[in-house]
C-alpha cells in the first residue's frame, strides 16, 4: 500500500528543489534552457544559437535536474522500500507519483506561470521578443506529455533497482 504521507512529503520537497534550481538558473543564465524541444520552436529559430561553452554548461545544469529527478525518485523510492516491504507494483507507482510530482508542478509552476503567464523581461531570450510561443500553454503540455513514456520506464527501472537494493541491505 502506498505511503501518501511519504509521497506528498518527498514529491513536494522534490518539486521545491528542481523549481528553485531551474529559477535560479534561468534567472541567472536563461539560454542555459535554450534547447531543441524544450522551447517553442519560433523562439529557438530566433534565438542565437547556444556557443561551445554554454551548451558545456546547458549540459551540466541539465544533468544537475536529472541527477534531482532520477537520483530522488530513486532515493525516495529506496527509502519507501526499506521501511514499508511492499512488492515491486506499489514501488513502481510511488516512483513514478514522485516523478509526476516533480514535473507536473515544472509544467504548472515554472512553465504556464513564470513563462507563459508573466513572462518576466529574464526569461526572454535577445532577439525573440514578442513572438507567439512565449505564450503557447499547449507548446509545453506537448513537451511534458512526451516524457510520460520514458517517465514510466524510469519508473520501472527504479522501481527494480529499490526493491533489489531493499533486499540486499
Amino acid at each position: 500500500m502506498l505511503d501518501w504521507n511519504t509521497l506528498l512529503w518527498h514529491g513536494a520537497l522534490l518539486a521545491l528543489l528542481f523549481a528553485s534550481v531551474v529559477l535560479l538558473v534561468a534567472r541567472r543564465a536563461p539560454r542555459m534552457f535554450l534547447v531543441r524541444g524544450e522551447v517553442p520552436p519560433d523562439i529557438f529559430a530566433a534565438a542565437a544559437p547556444l556557443n561551445a561553452a554554454e551548451q558545456a554548461q546547458s549540459t551540466r545544469v541539465m544533468g544537475v535536474l536529472m541527477a534531482i529527478l532520477v537520483g530522488g525518485t530513486l532515493y525516495s523510492t529506496y527509502t519507501f522500500a526499506q521501511h514499508s516491504g511492499v512488492g515491486y507494483g506499489v514501488l513502481f507507482l510511488h516512483a513514478l507519483l514522485i516523478q509526476l510530482s516533480i514535473t507536473t508542478f515544472d509544467l504548472i509552476f515554472i512553465d504556464w506561470l513564470v513563462l507563459n503567464t508573466l513572462t518576466p523581461a529574464w526569461s526572454v531570450f535577445a532577439g525573440t521578443e514578442g513572438l507567439p510561443g512565449y505564450k503557447e500553454y499547449s507548446f509545453h503540455a506537448k513537451v511534458h506529455l512526451k516524457l510520460l513514456p520514458r517517465q514510466l520506464l524510469g519508473a520501472a527501472a527504479i522501481a527494480g533497482i529499490a526493491l533489489l537494493l531493499a533486499r540486499l541491505v
